[in-house]
């Protein structure tokens, strides 16, 4: 699983692909008779302004973690596993990382009571005017989908609060040359 999450990582167009093709087949499965070709290039076009932010996040995060995709990912493998880079330089970049990420998420609970009221919306229109099958089916998406996006936005937060505490801990005093350090004036 690793190999392949640090493939998936490394090369972005192959997640865009595969989501492209994941929801084509989720579209093509909910609303059949369709041509597979014409709902991938539906679901590509549709997904262009996800994907053009999904490029700028992916570049912003590089610069802040040092400006390569190894520096990305293994300060991304040190994060998810909630070890505290020993080097200055790594521990200066997965403070900018993580301060950009809980910026970055700072609205997350507004976002996900929108996605939830979205989502519902949709499946009640989808009730109202298309047959049982797409209904159920966008129910239970709507329900698995905000589920997992509740679990992991979770987990997520708790990694970035735990890192940038375990940082601030490991900020180097300057009291020892005799200066204040930046912890007593709290």
């Amino acid at each position: 699983m690793k190999r392949i999450r640090d493939f998936l990582a490394r090369h972005l167009w192959v997640q865009i692909a595969l989501s492209v093709l994941a929801a084509s087949v989720l579209v093509a499965l909910l609303y059949p008779g369709r041509s597979f070709a014409t709902v991938v290039l539906r679901t590509a076009v549709m997904s262009a302004g996800g994907i053009c932010i999904m490029v700028i996040m992916r570049r912003k995060e590089k610069r802040a973690a040092g400006g390569k995709t190894n520096d990305l990912l293994s300060l991304d493998q040190k994060l998810r596993k909630g070890e505290v880079p020993r080097d200055p330089r790594e521990q200066s970049a997965m403070r900018d990382l993580v301060a950009q990420r809980l910026h970055r998420t700072r609205h997350r609970v507004a976002a996900l009571i929108f996605l939830a009221v979205l989502f519902t919306t949709v499946t009640v229109g989808t009730a109202l005017t298309a047959g049982p099958r797409q209904t159920i089916g966008l129910a239970l998406l709507s329900v698995g989908f905000v589920a997992w996006m509740i679990y992991f936005s979770n987990l997520q937060n708790r990694r970035l609060l735990t890192m940038r505490a375990a940082l601030e801990e490991r900020v180097p005093s300057v009291a020892t040359s005799g200066a204040p350090s930046h912890r007593a004036s709290e």
